[in-house]
């Protein structure tokens, strides 16, 4: 079975919503970075607008859900990461139109 590749993660994570927002973690920039092993391991690095935001682990959840559900995925795993610290620069224009 083939191997997703970054762009199919990515387009998996849409569905993802930051409910503070109401915009999608990819669109808000949170998705740090996405790995994909040969056997189908995805980890996904992601930040959260503001540290001690309450709806972390909710989005953990949602990108764990979303990747899983991708054919050739094995196993999903996300990492947290404050560094380099979000800000609205991140925003992709099409995303920052709607808010």
């Amino acid at each position: 079975m083939p191997l997703p590749t970054e762009s199919d993660v990515l387009d998996a994570l849409q569905p993802v919503i930051d409910p503070e927002l109401g915009l999608s973690v990819v669109d808000l920039g949170l998705v740090y970075g996405v790995s994909i092993s040969p056997e189908g391991a995805v980890h996904v690095t992601f930040t959260a607008t503001t540290q001690g935001c309450p709806v972390t682990p909710m989005l953990a959840h949602g990108i764990f859900r979303a990747a899983s559900a991708l054919h050739g995925v094995t196993s999903v795993s996300t990492e947290l990461v404050w560094e380099p610290p979000w800000d609205p620069s991140r925003i992709a224009p099409e995303a920052l139109k709607r808010l």
